[in-house]
């Protein structure tokens, strides 16, 4: 793999260095009593500084990995550091192609309705009873893994079957960045098994589908 150009790395620190510089802008502007006073204000300023967090660690591990070849690219000078700061710069390096791609992932344009809410509709799919049993072990999977991230779910349409599985449940997800977490969920899920209600032992292969949508705004 190629070695990252200095102009491609000089492009991306540009993106991040923006960013580091209106993240800690945000920082001070959210202490000031003006702005707490604000609460329309201090929500959106809040919001945006939260969704930034993550890109402005980015810019951080790349500018100090940036400063930390720049350093060692010097010592290649000195006849006595020489051989330790080309050993150095082998393993930055490869370091940097990795922090690079990780850097241009998170600059991506953001879809603006990942931080909002999801609702989540799991249907039983071809399978008969098998299939509405995986449809109910899925939505038992999600309501889980929400559970397990400090979201709330709450089911808004229970379509049970008396069998333990489901024909459509719907469930309201909530919390902060739900549908950004869940909306690749989206699709058709397959399962290859021996069901609980086949007595010859025969491996069945059900679906169930499921939607995430985000949650609609007033």
């Amino acid at each position: 793999m190629p070695d990252l150009t200095y102009n491609e790395q000089d492009r991306l620190a540009r993106q991040l260095e923006t960013i580091e510089g209106r993240f800690e802008e945000l920082s001070i502007r959210i202490t000031l009593p003006e702005v707490i006073s604000d609460s329309a204000l201090f929500t959106k300023l809040m919001r945006e500084h939260a969704d930034l967090e993550p890109l402005n660690d980015v810019a951080v591990r790349f500018r100090r990995l940036r400063e930390e070849i720049a350093a060692a690219q010097e010592l290649l000078d000195d006849p006595d550091m020489h051989e330790m700061a080309k050993e150095e710069l082998e393993e930055l390096r490869p370091r940097m192609e990795e922090m690079a791609r990780e850097a241009r992932i998170a600059l991506l344009p953001k879809d603006p309705d990942d931080y909002k809410n999801a609702v989540l509709e799991v249907r039983a799919g071809a399978g008969g009873d098998e299939a509405g049993l995986f449809g109910a072990e899925l939505l038992r999977m999600y309501m889980h893994y929400a559970d397990a991230h400090g979201w709330r779910g709450e089911l808004i349409q229970d379509g049970s079957t008396e069998l333990g599985g489901l024909k459509e449940s719907v469930a309201l997800i909530s919390g902060k960045n739900v549908f950004k977490r869940l909306k690749y969920e989206s699709g058709v899920h397959r399962v290859q098994r021996v069901p609980v209600t086949e007595s010859s032992g025969r491996i069945h292969t059900s679906t169930a589908t499921v939607a995430v949508l985000p949650e609609a705004q007033d």
